[in-house]
């Protein structure tokens, strides 16, 4: 019914007007088979506001308003090609969900399925934006937007295995390390709860000189230092483990020795991938 009335969203009119508590709505259309269709929908929306029988849980306005049924007052007269409604509340609250859903619904028949596809805020929520309200652990890089009521939250004893590949402009940060420092800012505070979490990195191919200490990367690139090893040690300091590809690192001319002190040198990158699956930890490749 409810696809119906959106797919002949054009032949439909619609007035509100706001009253004490609420809004008064004039819903019509001169076609018949619409108008009765229209005055079978606002039947069956009165048996959902009394019986408590929700829709559209997903968006955030209607979920609001289902969580408060209670206190809706609900009334309507047909008119020949439609319904009249009224819909208050003594609330005030209450009142302006009443007053949101209406303009919703007049979206619906002014834009029909487009205005169906989105969600709609609940009164008030979009003036406040949120945000990460705790300390970041990594201060400088890989902020976050703190989300505590969205699905799939960070979950305590995560394990991710991060796989950076990725080379860049010697002179600068590469830019696969912000996004690890981002992985661990979103399980210290991008959630509802802080969750704990095991991250190591693996780095090979074009991020294995990423790793090297000032001399030894000074020498290479002719550069003052080298750019990440102080988030490096920002994420060796946020317990991060921090491994390089021992055949990639010798390959390019270097050794363990040449690689700052906080990174571990595995026999592989291939070794290092495997064993780290094998002890439970997610496969998460950053790659461009």
């Amino acid at each position: 019914m409810f696809q119906f009335l959106l797919t002949h969203h054009e032949k439909i009119t619609r007035t509100v007007k706001e009253v004490s508590g609420g809004v008064e709505t004039l819903t019509e259309s001169d076609d018949e088979e619409v108008a009765s269709k229209i005055k079978e929908h606002v039947e069956w929306m009165q048996y959902r506001i009394k019986e408590t029988n929700p829709i559209r849980m997903r968006d955030p306005l209607f979920a609001e308003i289902f969580r408060h049924t209670d206190k809706i007052k609900m009334e309507h007269v047909d008119t020949e090609k439609g319904v009249r409604v009224t819909e208050t509340s003594d609330d005030p609250y209450v009142a302006d969900l009443i007053r949101a859903h209406a303009k919703v619904v007049s979206g619906f028949v002014e834009r029909g399925f487009a205005e169906a596809m989105k969600n709609h805020a609940i009164p008030g929520a979009d003036a406040v934006q949120p945000k990460a309200d705790r300390k970041p652990v990594i201060s400088e890089y890989g902020s976050v937007v703190r989300l505590p009521n969205a699905v799939h939250q960070p979950r305590d004893g995560t394990k991710l295995m991060v796989d950076v590949t990725r080379g860049g402009d010697p002179a600068k940060l590469n830019s696969a390390l912000e996004g690890v420092a981002r992985y661990v800012n979103i399980y210290a505070g991008a959630g509802e709860s802080p969750a704990t979490v095991k991250i190591a990195v693996v780095f090979h191919g074009g991020a294995t000189l990423a790793v090297l200490n000032d001399d030894a990367y000074r020498e290479r690139f002719q550069t003052s230092v080298n750019p990440n090893l102080e988030l490096l040690h920002e994420l060796h300091e946020a317990g991060v483990d921090l491994t390089v590809c021992g055949q990639s690192l010798h390959s390019a001319g270097y050794q363990s020795s040449d690689v700052a002190v906080f990174v571990d040198t595995a026999v592989s990158a291939l070794t290092a991938v495997v064993n780290l699956q094998a002890d439970g930890y997610s496969y998460v490749p950053i790659l461009k």
